[in-house]
């Protein structure tokens, strides 16, 4: 599906498109699946426009903590400034595209798609105070505890224990 708002003949004001459908037609994978809604709020003005774009989609994720897989909403959200300008073709700049008069249609696809995958977080958690795994047997610290010293260090680190102690000495 593409998704396309005309521009041509517009008059100046407030307008609201929803699209929806399949994350596939508009060439998303994985860890998007299923469906995606996009509501679109397009202001017009004279010489200008301007596009607020919200979406959401569902994801699924492995947990960077806990390894367990999630499900999740992903949401994203734009905004695009088009100007009117006498310009041969299109041209984009980062939130900014100059457009022809005589334009017909505006393409929002690629957006909605490339900022949706922006959307994904860095860092996937299952839930936001998840403890994870125990580094030494494995535990799910979220489920139990385990009986592993905590506070044991490792031989190697052992000359920086002493220089940071000295410090805290004086």
């Amino acid at each position: 599906m593409v998704m396309k708002i005309r521009i041509s003949g517009l008059d100046n004001g407030t307008y609201t498109y929803d699209f929806e459908g399949n994350i596939d037609d508009i060439d998303l994978e994985e860890p998007f699946y299923d469906k995606y809604k996009t509501e679109v709020v397009l202001t017009k003005f004279n010489d200008q426009m301007i596009l607020e774009a919200s979406t959401i989609s569902d994801a699924r994720f492995s947990c960077d903590r806990c390894g367990i897989d999630y499900q999740s909403n992903v949401e994203s959200k734009y905004k695009m400034v088009y100007l009117f300008r006498n310009v041969d073709e299109p041209k984009e700049e980062a939130d900014i595209t100059y457009l022809s008069r005589d334009t017909v249609n505006i393409n929002i696809t690629s957006d909605i798609r490339d900022y949706l995958i922006l959307a994904v977080p860095m860092k996937k958690l299952c839930k936001e105070d998840c403890k994870g795994l125990c580094y030494k047997c494995g535990t799910d610290l979220n489920k139990s505890t385990c009986d592993c010293k905590q506070d044991e260090i490792d031989d190697r680190w052992s000359k920086l224990l002493e220089l940071k102690n000295k410090f805290n000495t004086n």
